[in-house]
């Protein structure tokens, strides 16, 4: 049986990570020459090369891309033993990293919590960022789920697990002086102030195809892929704003916005993405297949 030296494992991930073995150096305060022997003798140990070198740059394998896949949920689990023990709670708490892409409503990150919540002991991280990092970090194991208003590309699709959280009416929003529009609504948003998603997000791309096809022309006040940040300029008055209709009840509750109306034929599908894992987080799975997402 063959020991593993867990040491060299951690200079193998720092290397893999910082992508040459001079930045790894830094960062270990250690000398080159010294972390190029302990991957030497790791990859005897396992018996196949991590690194291959092109065009002077390190390069995983496959055996090093599963080793580092490995090497993350390994001192990930070992940190997490750290701090359960120096905590002095031995009730182990399950941690889950979601990774949420800027342009879905704060809402859905409420649902998600409070269902985690609900399913035991656990600790919840919120990552926000663009898809293509945080489908990165899914499959790097990085992050556990994701939440996407679209799917991965279809080439991708046996490296994700994709769960549809429904697809969701666009309505829009305003205070009371805009109620109006309510009334020939949807011509009357013609030459209204909008504030708006940047035009990396699909809702963008569906709005202008909607007011060009409806030959709506509107007036874009602001622009944001920050969902938090429409609704609170909206409330103040300065536009109206489209969002998923879930999205804005807690304001039209609370009276602060009226809904003017729904988009005929523009909808938000809304997506929750796992990736296989060797070592599954519980909670993760719990989620994927949790009724309590099934949210109007």
């Amino acid at each position: 049986m063959i020991w593993l030296n867990y040491q060299r494992l951690k200079y193998f991930q720092m290397v893999a990570q910082e992508g040459s073995i001079a930045r790894a150096s830094e960062k270990l305060n250690l000398g080159q020459p010294a972390i190029s022997i302990q991957i030497k003798h790791l990859e005897e140990e396992v018996g196949c090369a991590l690194f291959e070198r092109r065009n002077r740059k390190l390069v995983l394998t496959q055996a090093g891309q599963v080793a580092l896949e490995y090497a993350n949920q390994i001192f990930s689990l070992g940190n997490e033993l750290t701090e359960v023990l120096q905590a002095g709670s031995f009730l182990r708490k399950v941690h889950l990293n979601i990774g949420v892409l800027d342009s879905i409503p704060k809402t859905v990150i409420q649902y998600l919590t409070d269902a985690a919540f609900l399913w035991g002991p656990c600790t919840v991280t919120v990552l926000e960022g663009t898809g293509d990092l945080l489908f990165r970090e899914l499959l790097a194991h990085k992050v556990d789920l994701v939440v996407a208003d679209y799917q991965p590309d279809v080439g991708d699709f046996r490296r994700f697990f994709i769960r549809s959280l429904g697809r969701h009416p666009i309505s829009i929003f305003g205070t009371r002086s805009f109620r109006r529009l309510i009334k020939d609504f949807p011509e009357s948003l013609q030459g209204q102030p909008f504030l708006l998603p940047t035009f990396h997000s699909k809702r963008r791309h569906d709005l202008d195809h909607y007011f060009k096809t409806n030959q709506i022309s509107i007036e874009v006040v602001m622009e944001t892929q920050d969902t938090s940040v429409q609704k609170l300029m909206a409330v103040r008055g300065m536009g109206l704003v489209a969002l998923p209709r879930f999205a804005g009840q807690s304001f039209t509750k609370g009276k602060k916005m009226l809904e003017l109306g729904s988009l005929e034929g523009v909808y938000e599908d809304l997506y929750l993405v796992s990736s296989p894992r060797t070592i599954t987080n519980p909670l993760a799975d719990h989620l994927m297949n949790c009724k309590l997402l099934d949210f109007e």
